[in-house]
Parts: structure tokens; C-alpha cells; sequence
């Protein structure tokens, strides 16, 4: 059919379609706005290095709370854990009308040598089968060493503070390169390995009608990490210090290095008081209470109650340690 004029008018004012682009070319004016609108939208470098200086203010600024908040929580899982054992001492005396011993000798009666109190809570913190198998291990073999015993490498959750993660999986000693799990709770045998005067010391039998200073001021376990060289800190039994179990899993507070000390060695003989140490390399640190936690360690009192306590409570921990010398000790 003939195009008429009209037709013919009314695509000549049409505009002319892109080349193979199927739409409309778009005018320069539009193009201008769109870059500037693009130019307008982007960051220069200097707003950008300072957005870059002020997410890393707010960084530093959070970081020290986000780890305040974890130490006070692997502090307060520590108390919990502490508490735990604390109780579990309780059932055992409800259960034999005494403390275990803190440590036992070879002339310990029951056969069990060189193990000691945390042998003994076992049943208590809902490890009966390990201390069946433990009970039937010492029958078979009294000597733990040799052949070793298979419960040196059980890692008890209740026996670790999670402050320390050496405690969470065995390690290897590094003078004797045994395979050990480990604790971060001691006994308290009160003054030093010699006095015998707290509630848990080698072959002790410590009944709570003993414990004439008050139970509520009466220091029943403490924090102490393992030592540096894990040679100490074994919870299933162990020798501690020249047989007497102190450093092990027992401790004074004012206890003393029996190490051969030298010229030149790292730590002198002691007594060693309630301090910080500079951390889990820190050999002197096996001689005293002390934990990861900054500013004091944990203790748990014959009552059952867990308060941490700072280190400028030094002077005051002869007299807590201490079950019945008639000392005036208030534990605040």
C-alpha cells in the first residue's frame, strides 16, 4: 500500500535508532549528568583514609574490651571449676568423715602411691568409671611408672582452668618426655611441704571439726599453673619434689624450691610468697600460687566458697593456710 504524507511525517520526527543497539542513542546533556552524578557518588583518597583511621580507632578501642570481657569469663569458668572440686571435697568427707590425703606416700595404706586428692573426687565430679579403672590399675600395679598407668593421659575437664590451654589436651613433659594430663588446682598444705599444717598435705586424714580456725577462713585449694617444663601439675600421681608431692598437686603457701640451686640458676630456694609470675614460661612460677588471670588467683576456703584474691593479700596467707594455730585471719 502507498505511504501516505503523514506516515511519512510521523517517522521523519521519530529519532533515529542506535546502530545494532535497538534503542534510542542517548543525548550528550544526559551522558554529562550520568558522569557527573558517577563522580559525585565516588570517595576521594583522603575521605578514604579517613574512614580507614577512624575503623581503626574504634578497633583499638574495642579489642582491650573484647578481651577484658573474655578474662572475665575464662576467670569466672575457672571459679565454676574450682568450685566444682571444692563441693566434690565436701561429698568425700560426707562420704568417709575426712579430707582425702593430699599427696600419698609409698607407706600411704591403701596402696595408691604418689597419687592424692584428685584421685579421690573423681567419683564426685562424674568420673566414677576412670576411677574404677584407676582403683584397678593401683591393684594390678601399685607403681604407676613402669609400666605407666593409662590414666596419666585422661584429661579431666575439671581439673583445667581455661585460661590455660595446655591443660585442655596431654602434654609432654620435657625433661622426661612422658605424656601427661594436667592440673591447674592445688591443695593447700599450708605454710610449706614440712609444716603439715593445712587441710591437704601429704598422707593427711584432715577432718572438718580439725579445721578450729573456721572452715570460712581456712584456704582449702588454690590456682597454680603447671609448671613450665610440665614436669608438675600431673593430676594422677606424681612424685612433686623430692617425693613429697609439694609442687604436684599440693602446695604451701610459702614454699620452697628443692631443686639443686646453683650459680646462676633461675629461681633461689625460696620461701616463696603469693605473686605474679611472667607467664607460663616462667620456671619460678611452679613455687607459688599464682594465675594467668592478672592481679591475683583463685581460692577455694573449707566452706566451699570461691573468691578470687588479690596478690597484696600476701601477707595475710600464712594465717588462711593454716587450719588451727588460733592466727586472726579474715578472708575479705
Amino acid at each position: 500500500m502507498p505511504l501516505r504524507r503523514s506516515d511519512a511525517a510521523h517517522l521523519a520526527s521519530r529519532p533515529s535508532d542506535g546502530a545494532g543497539s535497538g534503542g534510542p542513542t542517548p543525548s550528550l546533556g544526559r551522558l554529562a549528568k550520568l558522569g557527573r552524578l558517577a563522580k559525585k557518588s565516588a570517595f576521594t583518597l583522603v575521605e578514604l583514609l579517613v574512614v580507614i583511621g577512624i575503623i581503626g580507632i574504634l578497633m583499638a578501642l574495642l579489642l582491650p574490651a573484647v578481651q577484658k570481657v573474655r578474662g572475665s569469663a575464662a576467670r569466672l569458668d575457672c571459679q565454676n571449676r574450682m568450685k566444682q572440686l571444692a563441693l566434690a571435697l565436701h561429698a568425700h568427707h560426707d562420704a568417709f568423715h575426712r579430707l582425702p590425703p593430699g599427696h600419698r606416700s609409698p607407706a600411704y595404706p591403701d596402696r595408691m602411691p604418689y597419687s592424692g586428692w584428685t584421685l579421690d573426687v573423681l567419683p564426685f565430679v562424674e568420673q566414677q568409671p576412670l576411677y574404677d579403672q584407676t582403683r584397678q590399675a593401683f591393684r594390678a600395679q601399685p607403681y604407676p611408672f613402669a609400666p605407666r598407668h593409662a590414666g596419666f593421659e585422661v584429661v579431666v575437664p575439671a581439673f583445667g582452668c581455661p585460661a590455660d590451654s595446655r591443660v585442655s589436651s596431654v602434654q609432654v613433659s620435657t625433661r622426661t618426655n612422658n605424656r601427661v594430663a594436667l592440673t591447674s588446682y592445688l591443695g593447700v598444705s599450708g605454710l610449706n611441704y614440712k609444716t603439715q599444717d593445712g587441710a591437704l598435705f601429704q598422707d593427711s586424714a584432715v577432718r572438718f571439726a580439725d579445721v578450729t580456725d573456721g572452715l570460712s577462713n581456712t584456704l582449702l585449694l588454690g590456682e597454680r599453673p603447671p609448671s613450665a617444663d610440665l614436669q608438675l601439675g600431673w593430676w594422677y600421681a606424681g612424685t612433686g619434689q623430692l617425693n613429697t608431692g609439694s609442687g604436684e598437686m599440693i602446695l604451701g603457701v610459702r614454699d620452697h624450691n628443692l631443686l639443686p640451686v646453683m650459680s646462676g640458676s633461675a629461681c633461689g630456694p625460696g620461701a616463696w610468697p603469693f605473686m605474679a609470675a611472667s607467664g607460663f614460661a616462667d620456671p619460678c612460677g611452679t613455687f607459688h600460687f599464682w594465675s594467668p588471670h592478672g592481679g591475683g588467683a583463685n581460692f577455694a576456703a573449707c566452706d566451699g566458697s570461691v573468691r578470687f584474691t588479690r596478690y597484696s593479700a600476701n601477707e595475710l596467707l600464712p594465717a588462711l593456710a593454716s587450719r588451727a594455730t588460733g592466727e586472726p585471719a579474715t578472708w575479705e
